[in-house]
């Protein structure tokens, strides 16, 4: 081997475990032997300069970690790109190794003080200089990719770090020579682990186990055919001697404990410069808009961990906090993503959010074709339950019949847009895709109280939450003033309910409510009709009397016998006609002409001729029913519930009422601030928001 490989060491002589900033530090403070620090520090040393010239830089009081020298910047050619530490405890390294390279004649690169870049070890030349791996999640930030890029004359592929043990790249991932690549899957995400398989044929990838990766067998140098780490075990020393690397393994235990080995103690000051000479960076941003009360309702915080938590990064650019109660607050924020995938998916939820992109004279929306029918483009945009605009020719135009989980479908000619289901699709149609000239309306005005809703706004419809400890009496009664307000006005209250209605004995209330005009439909399942005709002709529901709560003899088919005698009139409708059904929810939703709509499913007896058996047929009657809502009453039906959730716009209030908590904040925890969750049983529920109603009538 050449001696004009070059590295950078910085002695240990001040070498200590002083805080704790990875997770190899904790419970290590003020346990590391300097004395053998000093020696495992020469061993490597004695191993490299048999292959390598080695410089040193001076150690600097108060600044242990600086022993590592493969964080102070990265090196290509005669170019030096110095680093910026995330934890303050390392930012005074800076200057000397500034200084240091400087002084070496390198051209040093400084990027933005905010913005975190740990150099060599988490930037990684293949050894044939092709391409530089970059990673981000713990140390670096995802902005400094582009930067190297351009400073660098080089590709840059980002890969995104998800265990916290491996902190730094260099911990888990090691370029070798012959296009070789030895690396811990497990450290990365499922994007980055894609893109190293697409870039590394398999005969060429060395996965190490986990047993390996926290012996720090990653953390390796490179030179030639030599390989240098601390350990491995022997099927891993096998594999690589069986590629015919040499391998030479050196303790460094004591190094480990700050969570560093024999890769973190060198910097190579040899890296040629890069043969493909063109930038490149799959890195791309976008700048957007977030307006409310940004950090009393979470808004902020949820909208940045959105980005995190999909593989992004972000930067705020500017924000202004309201200075009263009730002043909204405003924030500019930079999105960052390794690939447009990953950026569509964090700008859907940020406009899920309500955030509004900083918009361009040519950022129209995007519109592709549908050339199968019933299938939209790659890329399309996933719509959500808030109003929604899409910028088409410089105009923004509201999109019609909003609801959650479709697509948005625009007519030019007719200069409409309008959400449809996949279903619905056309030849020809053209549907939004991606994220660009797409906006929500969201209401400013309004805290999302969701979280931890203070007793003042116990009252307030729209002191959306969901609690088993407030006081039922409190939520029937705003409840139940709403929906004297909307009857007033002459507007809709749509039922939702389940065949618990009637097990619990709520059947003759939410008969009454049909009765006195307080349900403009019903929306409902197979069982919840059944078993309302089956309480209504035979005095029972599910074969138990409700009024001594026990079962009758014979009552096990009294459900089928209520089937059999509507199916025999013909119908619901006929069975009332006919004076067979004479009382009950669905008698009084056919005196009344109020419409209901029986989706049926595979577990229906029966079933009634009312019921839909046609799934498709079912949710198209549903979402005509639904439209022009102002309140849905959701009463202990799950699965009928998500149904109508998903066809409701925001805007439409909503109440759930189940005696199970987790049925209720699945159904109340849609992103909509106008729904309230009630844990309780659901005929007593129906009892008290008679009572109420009858009580306000006089």
């Amino acid at each position: 081997m050449s001696s004009t490989e070059r590295f950078l060491m910085c002695p240990p002589d001040l070498y200590t475990v002083d805080y704790v900033i990875n997770p190899w530090m904790e419970g290590n403070i003020h346990k590391s032997s300097r004395e053998t620090a000093i020696q495992q520090w020469h061993g490597l040393h004695k191993l490299l300069k048999e292959s390598a010239q080695i410089e040193c830089i001076t150690p600097q009081a108060g600044l242990p970690d600086m022993v590592f020298t493969a964080n102070a910047g990265l090196v290509v050619g005669r170019r030096f790109v110095l680093s910026r530490f995330l934890h303050r405890e390392r930012r005074g390294e800076e200057p000397f190794f500034k200084q240091w390279f400087a002084e070496q004649g390198f051209e040093v690169f400084e990027l933005p003080a905010d913005l975190p870049f740990e150099g060599a070890g988490d930037a990684l030349w293949d050894r044939d200089g092709k391409r530089l791996w970059a990673a981000y999640g713990f140390r670096s930030e995802l902005d400094s990719h582009p930067h190297l890029a351009r400073w660098l004359e080089c590709e840059v592929l980002s890969l995104r770090l998800i265990d916290p043990r491996f902190y730094h790249l260099d911990t888990c991932l090691c370029p070798l020579e012959g296009g070789y690549l030895l690396y811990y899957p497990p450290a990365f995400d499922a994007r980055s682990n894609r893109l190293i398989e697409q870039r590394i044929p398999a005969e060429k990838r060395i996965a190490v186990n986990e047993a390996d990766a926290a012996r720090f067998a990653c953390n390796a140098i490179n030179l030639g055919r030599r390989i240098i780490f601390n350990e491995a075990g022997g099927e891993l020393k096998t594999r690589l001697e069986g590629l015919g690397f040499s391998v030479s393994e050196t303790p460094l235990s004591e190094f480990i404990k700050a969570g560093g080995a024999a890769k973190c103690l060198t910097l190579r000051l040899t890296e040629p410069a890069p043969k493909r000479a063109k930038p490149s960076t799959t890195v791309l941003s976008r700048e957007l808009k977030l307006e409310g009360h940004l950090l009393d309702s979470g808004l902020l915080d949820r909208a940045l961990e959105a980005t995190v938590q999909s593989g992004g990064s972000f930067q705020i650019l500017h924000f202004s906090l309201g200075k009263q109660r009730q002043s909204t607050s405003n924030a500019d924020i930079k999105i960052s993503a390794p690939g447009q995938d990953v950026l569509d998916k964090i700008m859907g939820q940020m406009i899920e959010l309500g955030a509004v992109m900083a918009q361009r004279l040519e950022d129209n929306a995007e519109l592709k074709p549908v050339v199968q029918a019933g299938v939209a483009p790659d890329e399309f945009m996933s719509t959500t339950i808030y109003p929604t605009e899409v910028r088409v020719g410089g105009d923004w135009w509201r999109v019609q019949d909003q609801r959650m989980d479709g697509v948005i479908v625009v007519d030019a000619e007719r200069k409409i847009a309008r959400c449809t289901l996949f279903r619905y699709l056309k030849v020809g149609d053209r549907v939004v895709v991606g994220s660009k000239g797409v906006r929500t309306v969201r209401r400013t005005e309004s805290r999302d109280l969701r979280s931890s809703a203070p007793a003042e706004h116990e009252f307030s419809f729209m002191g959306a939450g969901v609690s088993s400890e407030r006081r039922v009496e409190i939520l029937v009664d705003q409840i139940a003033w709403e929906m004297q307000r909307i009857r007033e006005r002459e507007g809709r209250i749509v039922v939702v309910p389940g065949p618990v209605v009637v097990h619990t004995g709520g059947g003759e209330h939410l008969a009454w409510l049909v009765r006195e005009g307080y349900v403009q439909a019903l929306l409902g399942g197979n069982a919840v009709a059944v078993h309302d005709i089956e309480q209504a002709l035979l005095g029972t529901s599910l074969g138990v009397d409700l009024k001594i709560g026990s079962s009758v003899e014979g009552g096990h088919r009294h459900h089928l016998k209520a089937i059999n005698l509507v199916r025999g009139c013909g119908g619901i409708a006929k069975a009332v006609e006919q004076g067979v059904l004479t009382g009950g929810i669905f008698y009084e939703c056919v005196r009344r002409e109020v419409p209901f709509s029986l989706a049926g499913s595979i577990r229906d007896d029966g079933p009634l001729p009312d019921t839909q058996m046609d799934l498709i047929k079912a949710q198209e009657e549903y979402a005509r029913l639904l439209k022009g809502a102002d309140l849905i009453l959701m009463l202990s039906s799950m699965l009928h519930s998500i149904g109508v959730g998903n066809m409701t716009p925001a805007g439409v209030k909503l109440v759930c009422v189940d005696i199970n908590p987790a049925v209720v904040t699945k159904l109340s925890d849609r992103g909509s601030i106008e729904s309230v969750g009630v844990v309780t049983d659901v005929g007593l529920f129906l009892n008290l928001l008679t009572q109420r109603l009858k009580l306000s009538a006089g």
